[in-house]
């Protein structure tokens, strides 16, 4: 019989695998909105199981169909290279060792057509979840599971207190925040999750909070968004 690995499971998903298959769709889907911006070429790095099955898997062929904006269970997935290919994006695949990192981990390089690119590295944990782990060399430990922020900001005192701050008066209560530094005094990242919307008022906010380099906010990370 010719059936293809793509549907072997019902709607939930399509693919053999949670975790190789819908979750990689998932993990590149959350990173193509974090990336935010048009980009014409994506290379994935594969790190672990993801390295060793992802062509038996289909986990290529999903993370193309994420960086595409397609949902996990979109029955087009399995058509991702060709639909890639008709749009112009460029994609490639090759093999990488991480230090410490869940072996079904990736490193997607979205690239712009200014010369800028974005550097995310996330892992499929199990049951289709996601863990996005560092964006631009910065740690995170975000699930994507709810609106979400990313602020890079000079790394001063008072600055935190001054985003709670803004949030509190939108009432916008934060979930779980966390920041990265490059140095002391330098850069910092701060990823925050949210249990409510994040406005364009809010957004706006936060960017008059002097020392806020870039605010970016995430709602509904995976809703239908796809150019295809």
């Amino acid at each position: 019989m010719d059936i293809s690995i793509f549907n072997v499971l019902g709607p939930v998903m399509i693919g053999p695998s949670s975790s190789h298959t819908a979750g990689a769709a998932k993990l590149s889907k959350a990173a193509r909105a974090i990336v935010g911006k048009a980009f014409s070429r994506v290379s994935f790095g594969l790190h672990g199981s993801f390295a060793k099955t992802y062509k038996g898997h289909g986990t290529d062929v999903a993370l193309v169909a994420g960086a595409l904006g397609l949902k996990e269970n979109d029955d087009r997935l399995e058509r991702a290279f060709e639909l890639a290919d008709k749009s112009g994006l460029a994609y490639d695949f090759y093999e990488v060792e991480l230090e410490n990192m869940h072996e079904n981990t990736v490193v997607m390089t979205f690239y712009m057509e200014n010369g800028e690119k974005t550097e995310i590295i996330g892992a499929s944990i199990g049951g289709g979840e996601i863990l996005i782990k560092r964006i631009d060399g910065f740690d995170t430990e975000l699930r994507m599971n709810s609106s979400t922020l990313l602020i890079c900001q000079e790394d001063k005192v008072g600055i935190i207190s001054e985003i709670s701050r803004v949030l509190a008066k939108h009432q916008i209560n934060i979930g779980v925040m966390t920041v990265n530094r490059s140095s002391k005094g330098g850069t910092a990242y701060c990823t925050i999750e949210t249990d409510s919307y994040l406005t364009d008022e809010v957004v706006e906010a936060l960017r008059k909070v002097p020392k806020i380099i870039s605010v970016k906010a995430i709602n509904v990370v995976m809703e239908d968004d796809e150019h295809v």
